[in-house]
């Protein structure tokens, strides 16, 4: 309704109540006795005019049309012209005005109007007439006003709206800096690993060193070689956490390439014992992974594995895929839905999805999550870290 009524077509509506008021003029030409005369054309003439003219101020357009409803009231015997101009130009003039204590001053001078055409009547026609007020002044103020609600309410569902939008996107901003300050505190985890094992082989090698011994040269070159590797990693991490927008690294985290294949069957088992049915699909050289990427598929299969004991239920039956080859990682978490389906979005508005992603586009890749035959799928493939 507010959209039929917009105020940016008051000018169309009003030439359709011009075209209408003609019509009915020319027809009652055709009419014995309903011929109209010649004040009722000059009136409605100027009726006409003043709506088209005044259309972008209707407070002063009613005004014209109640100053020609009261000359219609003495000079005609039929002021249906006169009656409807003034009429319409309330109920437009109660939808657009900014304060509706100048619709009232309005309402009140059409019905001041309509009330001096009355006096000298007889009570008989005394009711016919306010009948008829309540139809000419009643009826277009009752219209304007539900016009007037309804585009206000839908203003308002539009900002509510708009702020809901803006403060799932506030939140999801959040989420993404608290899996970036995640990634943060595991940075101690890289320096840590590196910087252990790199202290273990300066320990050999100086145990070694005195008796020159040959193992010396491959301890140092070992040595190098993880130095240098913590320090890329760091280099690489730091550039991402200070840039996440700009940056888009694989350095992240590192794990232990040799302990992911015990850290993703201790993920499934973990799901297992909540209750889970897991089938898990591991196929390729897993140790062969580079450290970020390891730690990524594990971090993915444990929140997947999480939020399906959330979403689907501790029931549901689970299929872990994990594909490595030469160049990417294939992984993927579907489920069956439990025992209810998922329908849309998996219910409980965290923010587990968000994160994902954010692991997953620092590494080049792209998460993909959404319902799938009767439950939900979560999927990736993480390019080689080269």
């Amino acid at each position: 309704m507010s959209r039929l009524f917009d105020p940016r077509d008051m000018l169309v509506r009003l030439i359709l109540l011009d075209l209408s008021g003609l019509c009915y003029l020319a027809l009652s030409d055709d009419h014995p006795g309903l011929t109209p005369s010649i004040p009722q054309w000059v009136l409605g003439a100027a009726a006409f005019t003043a709506i088209l003219v005044l259309h972008k101020r209707p407070v002063l357009s009613l005004v014209v049309q109640a100053a020609l409803l009261a000359a219609a009231c003495v000079l005609v015997d039929d002021p249906l012209i006169n009656v409807v101009g003034s009429s319409w130009m309330l109920f437009e003039v109660t939808t657009v005005t900014p304060r509706l204590r100048t619709a009232g001053w309005c309402t009140a001078l059409l019905v001041g109007v309509h009330l001096a055409d009355t006096v000298g009547d007889p009570l008989s026609e005394l009711q016919g007439s306010l009948f008829g007020l309540a139809i000419a002044i009643a009826l277009p103020l009752l219209g304007g006003m539900v016009v007037r609600t309804t585009r206000e309410l839908g203003q308002q569902a539009a900002e509510r709206a708009a702020e809901q939008q803006r403060r799932r996107e506030s939140e999801n901003r959040a989420a993404r800096a608290d899996e970036r300050n995640a990634i943060a505190r595991e940075l101690h985890d890289v320096v840590a690993h590196h910087v252990a094992s790199m202290v273990l082989r300066v320990g050999v090698a100086r145990h070694v060193l005195p008796g020159l011994d040959p193992k010396a040269a491959e301890i140092f070159d070992d040595v190098h070689l993880t130095g240098t590797t913590a320090l890329a990693d760091l280099r690489r991490l730091v550039a991402v956490l200070r840039d996440p927008d700009g940056v888009r690294d694989p350095a992240l985290t590192a794990i232990d390439p040799s302990a992911l294949p015990a850290a993703l069957d201790g993920a499934v088992e973990t799901a297992r014992r909540a209750g889970l049915v897991v089938d898990a699909d591991i196929s390729g050289p897993l140790a062969a992974l580079d450290a970020v990427r390891g730690l990524a598929v594990l971090r993915l299969t444990q929140e997947a594995l999480t939020n399906v004991a959330k979403h689907a239920g501790t029931t549901a039956r689970v299929r872990l895929v994990v594909a490595v080859t030469d160049d990417q990682v294939t992984w993927e978490v579907s489920d069956d839905g439990g025992p209810g389906p998922v329908n849309g979005t998996p219910p409980g508005g965290g923010h587990g999805i968000i994160g994902m992603r954010e692991r997953v586009e620092v590494l080049g890749g792209k998460l993909e999550a959404g319902p799938y035959r009767n439950g939900w799928r979560v999927r990736t493939a993480l390019p080689d870290a080269a």
